[in-house]
């Protein structure tokens, strides 16, 4: 197997309708558009969504509620994944080698689900209530991030 010998699957791959060739190829003279109407013409190009006139669906639909174009999104990342992190100072990027989060720009919220093994301190954007005391708890602390 290498690259001279790849080929499409079989019947994937079909030829392209070749339309105004004459009356014994099936697709000669008005080439499959029918007698007038707006389809027929050579200009025509159908928008997305247009329906023939009809209503289109994206019309007729109600529409509900807005998009907040100010929200911000947390990444939410639980003690019990944090317990298993073998450092005593959690930063962004210990989370990001870890595995926990994606990328070290991203804002983070610890929530409390889980216990703390031993005393961590811990650096995220938010902390949930019950995860401060059950990192306080364990001596640790909840270094919040932006905040002086």
């Amino acid at each position: 197997m290498n690259l001279s010998n790849l080929k499409p699957a079989p019947g994937s791959k079909r030829d392209r309708k070749r339309v105004g060739r004459g009356p014994g190829s099936g697709h000669g003279k008005t080439s499959g558009r029918g007698h007038k109407g707006q389809l027929s013409g050579s200009g025509f190009s159908r928008k997305r969504g247009f329906e023939g006139g009809q209503m289109p669906l994206v019309r007729r639909i109600p529409k509900r509620g807005f998009t907040n174009i100010f929200r911000v999104e947390y990444t939410v990342v639980n003690l019990d994944m944090l317990a298993k992190i073998a450092k005593s100072e959690i930063q962004l990027k210990d989370m990001v080698e870890s595995g926990l989060i994606k990328k070290e720009s991203e804002r983070v919220k610890v929530l409390g689900r889980g216990e703390m093994a031993a005393a961590k301190t811990i650096h995220a954007h938010q902390f949930s209530a019950s995860a401060t005391k059950k990192i306080e708890d364990k001596g640790g602390r909840a270094v919040t991030i932006g905040k002086d």
